[in-house]
């Protein structure tokens, strides 16, 4: 049986709640803060790569790195669809080497989550470091800790979203599903209900492995890894007056903003 990973569409699909070109316009806006205008991005662990090829389709020479086949044959197909540029590579985000450097390096989505050690996050900021532009930008989205650490979480493990007819009821975790305290990793049972004109009906069930990283762990990875510093962290994604700080009761992503040390 296949997982939620080996259905690129589908996978795509759950997540389109997300308004990618809202996002790429906060991203670019906080580069533009810091007086840098990116002309090449590198989306790590980019799944579908929607936000490569929304920079791509703004002009910039974008990259996207992912680790599934199905996954990078997905990108490749929808960015020629688009009538976009895109650099699709199947890759290691811990283990990755392209021979050159990037204006931005963005990770989307909580992809963190896949890196289930310290040595291993450790091994991804170096990485991602060796590939950033003197000047350039590193974004690092990740869950924020109140969903994990808290009686109160800033998103729900259950959505509907409808596109172009086609409708998903996604579950992502169980009430039954819990976070190991030691290794700090939970199997998240994912449920993906897909119904609607011109979907042919079908249930996407798998079994996550997601790896919860606190504030003060990614602080260690940071100062563990060397060559990247600490520029911003917000809540959402929100620009001068409408950036919501970490520790915000509106955050709900922590998102991090490093730059070559």
């Amino acid at each position: 049986m296949s997982g939620v990973y080996d259905d690129p569409w589908a996978y795509e699909l759950a997540c389109s709640f997300r308004d990618v070109p809202a996002e790429v316009e906060v991203l670019l806006g906080w580069c533009a803060e810091r007086g840098l205008a990116p002309g090449t991005v590198l989306e790590l662990a980019a799944g579908p790569a929607e936000h490569a090829r929304e920079f791509a389709r703004r002009g910039l020479a974008a990259t996207a790195l992912d680790l599934n086949p199905r996954m990078c044959a997905h990108a490749a197909r929808e960015a020629e669809r688009a009538g976009v540029r895109l650099e699709v590579v199947e890759g290691d985000m811990t283990r990755f080497e392209l021979g050159r450097r990037f204006d931005l390096v963005v990770t989307m989505l909580d992809s963190t989550s896949h890196l289930m050690t310290l040595d291993a996050f450790v091994a991804h900021l170096r990485r991602a470091a060796e590939h950033l532009s003197p000047g350039g930008l590193y974004v690092i989205e990740m869950s924020h800790p109140r969903d994990r650490l808290s009686d109160d979480p800033s998103v729900s493990t259950g959505w509907t979203v409808e596109r172009d007819g086609v409708r998903a009821s996604v579950r992502w975790g169980e009430p039954s599903d819990r976070l190991d305290p030691v290794t700090q990793i939970a199997d998240d049972h994912v449920t993906l209900a897909i119904s609607g004109d011109g979907a042919r009906a079908r249930v996407v069930r798998d079994v996550v492995p997601y790896r919860f990283w606190t504030a003060t762990e990614l602080d260690a990875a940071i100062r563990l890894a060397g060559g990247l510093e600490v520029a911003a962290q917000y809540g959402d994604f929100g620009i001068g007056e409408e950036a919501v700080p970490l520790a915000d009761p509106r955050a709900w992503r922590m998102i991090t903003l490093l730059r070559p040390r």
